[in-house]
């Protein structure tokens, strides 16, 4: 981490004083860095962001998932000046949206259609709204856990300290309507016998099941996800599978790919336009004629829009983001890297006596302290020690490590090995810290 000057110093003390007088909750959403390691980002490049008060930090956030590619990757900012005296937005139809469309469908196993939304949040709303407009049904199943957006359906039964009331859950936010819980039904993840059965009961009324196939940092366990894929074909009960954050980052197909389970619609966001807004939702021609103005009356219609949706800026980063991507070895060297590093932090924790997982996928994974190595659902995650958790990613901020203490670990393409060995020394560093 290189050395903060005063007068950078004094600055972003000021630049985080504004913002907690200004934004509402001091920051950019429902999370702040400590007070003692909060900071302002000046600038990223590649694998690396420094902060206004000129420390420099290796990143492993990236934007919470986005920059795949690391911060600034020239093909994409150059693609991205070359569009933009060309104009921002049009709302109608442009050539890059229709190639990335293109792309986006041949990459995907369950794709046949796609829609642009502007976020990933939108683009699990449209997909709920597409199933039951398909099904003409109204109740959906989600997992204990799924992170599936900020949006009135998705925040049931998403951070619960102790197990729901299955298959009905609380509400994780203030301003949902009591009503809606009556349409959201919530089953343990990896628990597949529970999951079936929720499904073959509530088979007239479930218009979706909707799951993260790599729950945050949960992996399905063998059989999960195909006996749920069964169920649903079963029942013509539309699979949705959240592949916001698996899309292109756990492989190429993203987690169809990855765990052999297609689905009948995906969400895509994060990684898929190259650190620019755009998630999308796809799926097979049958689900997606729901979303078809060209052949249903609009009051048969499930109406999904958005001013910026597709917008060029966006789809040019995306194509570019794509180019880069599809290169031979690319996921081969990302899961090397990543490999590496979990390994190295798990066995620096459990050297200095800590217990220490880094559970999830080498692309992305979190760091738990848990006894147990049998990790398979969202209650299992609530015997990890946060506080110890919390201490120990302020003490890897503190020695220049970007993360978000208690979450994820992204890594990018710009990732090196160099860039390795450094953080496992201040990870190292770091639990000596905690451990003194």
């Amino acid at each position: 981490m290189s050395i903060a000057d005063a007068t950078g110093v004094e600055r972003q003390r000021d630049l985080l004083d504004t913002a907690g007088k200004v934004l509402a909750g001091g920051g950019l959403g429902m999370f702040n860095l400590p007070p003692e390691v909060n900071l302002v980002v000046a600038e990223g490049k590649g694998s690396h962001v420094t902060d206004v008060a000129g420390r420099e930090y290796i990143d492993y956030h990236l934007g919470s998932g986005p920059d795949l590619l690391g911060h600034a990757h020239p093909a994409i900012t150059e693609a991205v000046a070359a569009q933009l005296p060309r104009g921002t937005t049009y709302y109608f139809l442009n050539q890059h949206a229709i190639r990335l469309a293109e792309r986006i469908v041949e990459a995907v196993p369950c794709g046949q259609r796609l829609h642009f939304t502007g976020s990933g949040t939108e683009a699990t709303f449209f997909a709920l709204r597409t199933a039951r407009a398909r099904t003409r049904r109204s109740k959906i199943l989600k997992f204990e856990g799924a992170w599936h957006g900020m949006h009135d359906y998705a925040l049931w039964g998403t951070v619960p300290t102790e197990p729901s009331d299955y298959p009905r859950a609380r509400p994780d936010s203030a301003g949902i309507p009591s009503s809606i819980g009556e349409e959201v039904l919530v089953a343990p993840f990896n628990d597949t016998e529970r999951a079936v059965d929720l499904i073959d009961r509530n088979s007239d009324q479930l218009a979706a099941v909707i799951v993260e196939p790599l729950q945050r940092v949960l992996v399905p366990r063998p059989g999960f996800l195909e006996a749920v894929r069964a169920a649903t074909s079963r029942h013509g009960i539309v699979l949705i599978f959240d592949e916001v954050v698996t899309g292109f980052r756990i492989a190429w197909g993203g987690a169809q790919e990855r765990y052999g389970v297609v689905p009948d619609l995906a969400t895509y966001g994060k990684a898929m336009a190259g650190g620019f807004p755009m998630a999308c939702l796809v799926g097979s021609a049958d689900v997606m004629s729901a979303l078809d103005g060209r052949v249903l009356p609009r009051k048969e219609l499930a109406w999904a829009s958005g001013t910026l949706s597709g917008n060029p800026i966006s789809a040019v980063a995306g194509l570019a983001a794509l180019g880069v991507l599809s290169r031979p070895g690319t996921y081969e060297q990302l899961h090397r890297i990543g490999g590496r590093l979990r390994s190295g932090i798990v066995e620096s924790g459990r050297r200095h006596g800590f217990p220490t997982q880094a559970l999830g996928e080498d692309a992305v994974f979190g760091v738990r302290f848990i006894e147990s190595d049998d990790v398979k659902n969202w209650m299992d995650l609530q015997r990890h020690d946060r506080a110890l958790g919390l201490r120990w990613g302020v003490e890897c901020l503190k020695r220049g490590l970007l993360v978000n203490p208690n979450e994820k670990f992204y890594i990018s393409t710009a990732h090196t090995d160099a860039d390795v060995d450094r953080t496992l020394e201040i990870c190292d560093a770091a639990f000596a810290a905690v451990r003194a």
